[in-house]
């Protein structure tokens, strides 16, 4: 079905393009760059673990150093699996004929690739959650590089950095095997509504037209704005406001030990993190979430909040099963989740 609305091959394509080489590097450059790259993630994990408690098994989910294009390609296999749920319910309601037809899976194909192209110059790395059958690790070694080089971090040190963030997603992930058969339910809740929502003349139409906009900051939640979704998307905030907040809160704990010039960095890079990054803010924009940054900076508040005041052992509970994970109040509201969970 995802096919008759979108031309993925065209995107792709576009998206590639779109993105360029990145920066110029020479042959034993950029094999240096891949082996320490791949280097640092093997070695976060056990960082990550020692300072989360969380267990990753070995293998469940591959670390791959990609470039621009493998990005692209990455994110438009995402893509398609996030939007597969609510195509196919949207179809199975209204066929594809004349709005598909006339909407044309090459127009969406060229706005989906413009979409992935602009960002695929921008994203260091980030876990794809949706990637069969565990997720998978994806790190942008040109982007790398390039941000480096902007703003003058040593290389060794901003590597090992952008890792331990990137690589707490993944520990998050294949530590917490549930969590993404839980996030994918949510997408398919998000689809079941859809199916039955009066406000949906023509659902087709309406997604594509939120394809459209999200290059310019709309988001399916323009058009998908019932109760009942709205709840849903405030539960999916507050997973992902829990899951960055806590990357974050690892990588200024970890950080200080073995990153000589962490502060630095991190100064330097807060200056720009406004900028969409990760297949999870792509998620954001299109869910209107990405205007709530505020919250995501709730998060890391929030685990703070939680460990000072019962430690890193009972915070862990919030791993155990969906119904511990916080809502959207109880990220702005630690000790609401403390008395109820804990």
């Amino acid at each position: 079905m995802t096919r008759e609305m979108v031309d993925w091959d065209l995107a792709v394509k576009l998206g590639s393009r779109i993105a360029g080489e990145g920066p110029t590097v020479s042959r034993d450059e950029a094999a240096a760059v891949v082996a320490e790259l791949r280097a640092d993630a093997a070695r976060s994990t056990g960082l990550v673990r020692e300072f989360t408690g969380l267990d990753a098994p070995d293998g469940t989910a591959p670390v791959l150093v990609v470039d621009r294009p493998g990005w692209v390609q990455a994110n438009a296999d995402g893509f398609r699996t996030v939007l597969a749920p609510l195509v196919d319910t949207l179809t199975e309601k209204k066929p594809p004929s004349g709005v598909a037809l006339a909407v044309g899976s090459k127009v969406t194909g060229v706005e989906v690739g413009g979409l992935l192209g602009f960002l695929a110059g921008k994203v260091l790395g980030q876990f794809d959650p949706f990637h069969d059958p565990h997720g998978r690790l994806l790190l942008v070694a040109p982007n790398i590089v390039h941000v480096e080089r902007e703003i003058g971090a040593d290389p060794t040190d901003f590597r090992l950095w952008v890792c331990l963030h990137e690589e707490t997603h993944r520990v998050q992930f294949t530590a917490v095997p549930w969590m993404r058969d839980h996030l994918f339910s949510e997408v398919r809740a998000i689809a079941e509504t859809v199916g039955s929502s009066s406000a949906l003349e023509d659902g087709l139409q309406r997604v594509v037209d939120a394809l459209r906009s999200s290059t310019r900051g709309g988001s399916l939640m323009d058009v998908l704005g019932s109760p009942e979704q709205k709840e849903i998307v405030d539960r999916v905030t507050g997973v992902m406001s829990l899951l960055e907040g806590h990357a974050d809160v690892v990588m200024d704990g970890v950080g200080p030990s073995v990153i000589p010039s962490v502060e630095t960095i991190r100064g330097k890079f807060n200056d720009r993190r406004g900028g969409v990054g990760t297949l999870d803010r792509l998620l954001r924009r299109l869910l209107g979430l990405d205007a709530k940054m505020a919250q995501y900076r709730d998060g890391a508040t929030f685990v703070r909040a939680v460990v000072d005041k019962v430690g890193m052992t009972e915070f862990n509970a919030v791993w155990e099963r969906a119904e511990n994970l916080p809502s959207k109040a109880e990220i702005a509201d630690p000790e609401t989740w403390v008395a109820r969970v804990l």
